[in-house]
């Protein structure tokens, strides 16, 4: 049994939707009933009334419910105590970051930080979008840092999370290019003959974007997907090799296209979407813990210091 699926179920009987659940927990709808199922599964007996609506829990769901509110109160708890522990990581700032800005604009970030709000020691954990954001919401980290898009907002209640931007980026589609020095693949396809498409996996946040660009265009794009992976860098390695054509973020293929190892599929400014490019805390008054360090960079950033790096970074790496 996973301690999730009691977050989950604990959600469900909050929200008594689906729906709204799956939203709130970053998972898609069917993902998250298998989760639910899977804890009944772990009980042997059913804990939601699915004949009813709005969902309601059984009396076995209802004891459950209590009972998960106290695990789960418990090991947050506990939880704190170990890192109440962890002294020499005090002044230890760790951030949750996506995989894609984990690799391509995190790392310049933090070197231009470093300059200009001074020395630091940081921990970067890369994961998923939805783990991310878990992170942040467990207590795990003390920065999030995601992209942001108005069709996909992250569902972060802001009278508990406050937000800054960090700057643009851009996602595009990407293509190897032939001895010409022109795409193998280009959109829109041509009918009848689908473009080899690497695709990101079912609930990654960027594979959403694609849906939105793909949606919004005037015609269609004849995609034909034959890869998928959750990992921005992946597709990257994939297009490179010549499999197909992945959109990618801008910043991220930086040396590919200098290098003339991908070229765009597309003109610019065509099937391309602009997300922007933010950090997360929890509001002091409402933080679990609050390490003097991140409250120091917090308010550097707040002050200014963000719009100062942004204009660096976005014209030296993200153009």
């Amino acid at each position: 049994m996973e301690t999730k699926w009691l977050e989950d179920f604990v959600s469900l009987a909050e929200t008594r939707s689906f729906s709204r659940s799956a939203q709130l927990r970053h998972v898609t709808q069917p993902a998250f009933s298998r989760r639910i199922q899977s804890l009944e599964a772990w009980a042997g007996i059913d804990l939601v009334d699915r004949s009813s609506y709005p969902t309601r829990l059984t009396p076995a769901g209802e004891t459950l419910h209590g009972q998960s509110l106290e695990i789960l109160g418990a090991l947050q708890t506990a939880r704190n105590m170990m890192r109440g522990h962890k002294a020499a990581g005090h002044d230890m700032i760790e951030f949750a970051v996506p995989h894609s800005l984990a690799f391509t604009f995190f790392p310049h970030w933090v070197m231009d930080l470093r300059k200009r709000f001074g020395a630091m020691k940081s921990r970067l954990t890369a994961l998923n979008v939805h783990d991310a954001v878990m992170h942040l919401t467990e207590g795990s980290c003390d920065l999030l840092m995601a992209y942001h898009h108005p069709s996909q907002p992250l569902q972060l209640s802001s009278d508990r999370y406050e937000m800054l931007s960090l700057g643009h980026e851009t996602l595009s589609a990407f293509a190897k290019a032939d001895a010409a020095g022109q795409p193998l693949f280009r959109l829109p396809g041509p009918a009848g003959r689908g473009v080899p498409f690497l695709s990101y996996a079912e609930g990654a946040y960027l594979g959403r974007l694609v849906e939105v660009i793909t949606k919004l265009s005037a015609e269609p794009l004849h995609l034909d997907p034959i890869y998928e992976t959750d990992m921005a860098e992946g597709l990257k390695a994939m297009a490179i090799e010549g499999h197909g054509l992945a959109f990618l973020p801008a910043s991220s293929v930086k040396k590919e296209l200098k290098s003339r190892r991908l070229v765009r599929a597309a003109p610019a400014g065509a099937h391309e979407l602009t997300m922007d490019i933010r950090i997360y805390r929890e509001r002091p008054e409402m933080a679990r813990h609050t390490k003097p360090g991140a409250q120091a960079l917090w308010e550097f950033l707040a002050a200014g210091g963000a719009e100062q790096m942004t204009s660096k970074i976005t014209g030296a790496r993200l153009g």
